[in-house]
């Protein structure tokens, strides 16, 4: 459906030809329609794109920017909203629960001008360590949530989150998934609105949460709890399509769409809102079908809502809670139901997919750490990024990964156990470090721990698509700005024992471990090579084996390097090497692990 504006809302003035654009960019189209003026956002897959977007936008209309975690860029919204302009917060799922001290006392203080969060879930764990459900969140924060199914909707609900967020004075969730963010699909745009900022209003009792205030502020918040459920019944919000009485199915988001392909003439109410429950609707939804159905991804939110009304309803036992919904599995649930046939035979095929591991990028400068972390034998903490693939082959040389930042916290833990056989070490990227691990180095020498912290700086949040950060010296809108200084940072929070080593040098990069881990007290260890791909990617002179000098020692297979391939050729049974040249990046670890200089530089001619 295609939200139907209030009369307090101005209509935007429809461009005539559809725009092709994806969930994300639609979502940053609906942010600008509505006239946002603050954005802030900490780079998530599958939500980093919708800032990005943002900052394409002209600087005269908002100011959008990438902030060191979630929690701040939520507070920077607040901050806007409560001065008096629309301003918008955007993450995955997960940054949700970096953000969740500030969301969960922002629920009762109210907003003063929209603010809007929009959240990415990550149905099938496609890029996340978990598949949490926000919605979950945002019931125990009583904050409403919108699911658009389509990237149309995406871009209308944005403009109905923030006439919500204003008219009940409470901040909104639109809620993405995967698959939405990342779908591409015709969109009609409209213009921006002129919003006019509101006044700042100074009122202790409703912004400032201590104690008092918020005892006076809880019972408000679930009168309008109620009445945001009431307001999202409306028939243009809670739409019910009539049909064959035997069963209704109620969903909402992307579901709707799976629902759609395989129901037939079946009865489908279909939410804007999960949270809270359009209670109206849905009772008189119910009251025309024999049976009902839920069918939404992952939690049963609205599931156990309309069961809270005393209405017998199905769900979970025939749609499962783990993973993405398809036409397929929706289909394959009424039929175990038994309310529909089962879903045809897909065919005979039998098609075998290529293997394809994941693997760090050829010349990727992290390799060389985590070489070095299994060469002097030591336990590894972890963190989110990139380089949390050494943790599968051929490196496997990371022991556990927690959370955003847990690295350093969990090496220190380790190391006062005393029960590690090895010395500890934790790694953690640049902007992870930035992002949650700086407090978790104040702890570790308040402390007085005795770990080592490899800080792999790549210059970038490489994970997510090469997005800028305060190490970077650059802003969203590449705007020069100050730069982190790591060993002034480090340094000023108590470290004394730090190295700085080029990431390509092998033998730098271990004689630091080494001497980093025989150190009584916190050593921290910055290993410095930019990312091999973003901004640009880096390519040098190319090398090649000699097949002649080759020993098919296979040492060079260690690095898990993807341009270093297998070849026909053997010696003795074992299969001697060879190098795509064209993903080789000339980064020059295969010639320094070799032991028999097999890899020789390939001639610029020659690569031409």
């Amino acid at each position: 459906m295609a939200h139907t504006q209030t009369e307090e809302t101005a209509t935007a003035t429809a461009i005539a030809v559809p725009l092709p654009m994806t969930g994300n960019e639609a979502l940053a189209r609906g942010a600008w329609q509505a006239g946002v003026e603050v954005a802030a956002s900490y780079p998530g897959t599958p939500s980093t794109e919708i800032m990005e977007a943002l900052g394409e936008y002209p600087s005269a209309d908002l100011h959008a920017q990438w902030s060191p975690n979630e929690k701040v860029a939520l507070d920077v919204a607040i901050g806007a909203a409560l001065a008096g302009v629309r301003a918008a917060c955007t993450m995955k799922h997960v940054g949700l629960n970096v953000a969740a001290d500030a969301f969960m006392s922002l629920t009762y203080i109210g907003v003063n001008a929209g603010l809007v969060l929009v959240v990415c879930d990550d149905p099938g764990i496609h890029s996340s360590q978990n598949e949490q459900d926000t919605r979950l969140l945002a019931r125990m924060a009583h904050v409403p949530v919108l699911e658009p199914s389509d990237a149309q909707e995406a871009l209308d609900f944005m403009g109905l989150a923030f006439d919500i967020s204003e008219r009940f004075d409470t901040p909104v969730i639109v809620r993405s998934t995967t698959r939405l963010s990342h779908t591409r699909s015709l969109v009609q745009v409209g213009d921006r609105r002129t919003v006019a900022p509101r006044p700042f209003v100074a009122d202790p009792t409703k912004a400032v949460m201590i104690p008092a205030h918020a005892r006076l502020r809880h019972p408000l918040l679930l009168e309008r709890e109620a009445e945001v459920g009431s307001f999202l019944a409306d028939p243009a919000l809670a739409q019910a399509e009539g049909g064959d009485p035997t069963f209704g199915v109620i969903t909402a988001g992307l579901a709707f769409t799976y629902v759609k392909e395989v129901v037939g003439n079946a009865p489908v109410l279909k939410l804007a809102g999960s949270y809270p429950l359009a209670t109206d609707a849905v009772e008189a939804f119910c009251d025309t079908v024999d049976r009902v159905f839920v069918v939404e991804e992952l939690e049963p939110v609205i599931e156990e809502a309309v069961g809270r009304l005393g209405i017998e309803v199905e769900g979970k036992q025939w749609f499962p809670r783990v993973g993405e919904l398809s036409p397929l599995l929706v289909a394959t649930g009424f039929a175990s139901a038994g309310v529909l046939e089962a879903p045809p035979e897909t065919g005979a095929w039998e098609v075998e997919t290529v293997v394809r591991p994941p693997v760090l990028c050829a010349g990727c400068p992290h390799v060389s750490s985590y070489l070095a972390t299994r060469a002097v034998g030591v336990q590894v903490a972890g963190d989110i990024g990139c380089y949390t693939l050494a943790a599968i082959e051929p490196l496997e040389a990371i022991d556990t990964t927690v959370s955003m930042g847990s690295s350093i916290g969990n090496a220190i833990g380790m190391a006062k156990a005393g029960t590690a056989p090895h010395p500890v070490v934790a790694t953690i990227g640049d902007s992870t470090f930035l992002h949650a691990g700086l407090p978790a180095l104040l702890d570790a020498v308040y402390n007085l721990a005795n770990i080592t912290v490899l800080l792999l700086d790549n210059g970038t949040v490489a994970m997510t698509g090469g997005q800028d950060h305060p190490g970077t010296g650059r802003t969203l809108r590449g705007e020069a700005t100050h730069r982190v200084n790591y060993e002034e940072l480090c340094r000023a929070v108590g470290v004394d024992w730090i190295r700085r080593v080029d990431s390509y040098d092998l033998a730098a990069v271990h004689q630091a471990l080494r001497e980093g881990t025989e150190y009584e007290g916190v050593a921290v260890i910055i290993s410095d090579r930019p990312c091999v791909l973003d901004p640009v990617k880096i390519v040098g002179p190319a090398f090649r084996v000699d097949s002649e000098a080759c020993t098919a020692c296979q040492s060079c297979m260690n690095l898990g390097c993807p341009a270093i391939l297998w070849s026909d050729e053997t010696l003795e049974g074992k299969h001697k090497v060879r190098i795509d040249e064209a993903a080789c990046i000339g980064c020059s670890l295969c010639v320094q692990v070799c032991p028999t200089d097999g890899f020789v530089p390939v001639l610029t001619d020659e690569r031409s």
